[in-house]
């Protein structure tokens, strides 16, 4: 008996950074989409950079929404990573509005199991494409601003750069 093996060529993986106020964002896609937005604080140089197509697009609209000139993303995603459950929470991130913000537990109703508050709060965190996929959009159910994988001032600042919350509940 013959045994034929087929061995899938690697997927090249296109990287470019992305310099904000915030800080530096490594934006990673596939020839398909997006594969990831994470800040990062390591420098990098020019030579670490592979751009594609779709890495120039995101670099383009995160400069756009930014300047508060772009409300919804419109680059390719392609999310290999992550469990059923995750990729249900991250398609339902990308409905979430620019300048709103909906609590875990309406997340959690949304996809029709109002008892995994805290499930949806971990697929959160764990979001591969920050701010595209709006994860920093989620707030507790009291309107307090819990948990984000960047910090909560970096969660308070993307909220209020949209106006999604009013600068006086701070003062």
């Amino acid at each position: 008996m013959r045994y034929c093996y087929f061995i899938s060529a690697p997927m090249k993986e296109f990287i470019e950074y992305f310099a904000s106020k915030y800080g530096i964002w490594r934006i990673t896609a596939t020839d398909k989409g997006i594969s990831g937005v994470k800040l990062v604080s390591e420098d990098f140089s020019q030579s670490d950079q592979n751009p594609s197509e779709i890495t120039n697009q995101a670099v383009s609209e995160l400069e756009r929404y930014f300047r508060k000139v772009l409300r919804r993303f419109n680059v390719p995603i392609d999310i290999k990573e992550g469990t059923d459950f995750q990729h249900q929470i991250w398609k339902e991130l990308s409905f979430i509005e620019y300048g709103t913000t909906v609590s875990y537990q309406k997340l959690a109703n949304e996809i029709g199991n109002p008892n995994s508050v805290r499930a949806v709060g971990a697929a959160n965190g764990a979001n591969p494409i920050a701010i595209i996929l709006p994860c920093h959009r989620v707030i507790g159910s009291d309107g307090s601003l819990t948990g984000y994988a960047y910090g909560v001032e970096l969660k308070r600042n993307l909220l209020l750069h949209e106006e999604a919350i009013s600068k006086s509940l701070f003062d």
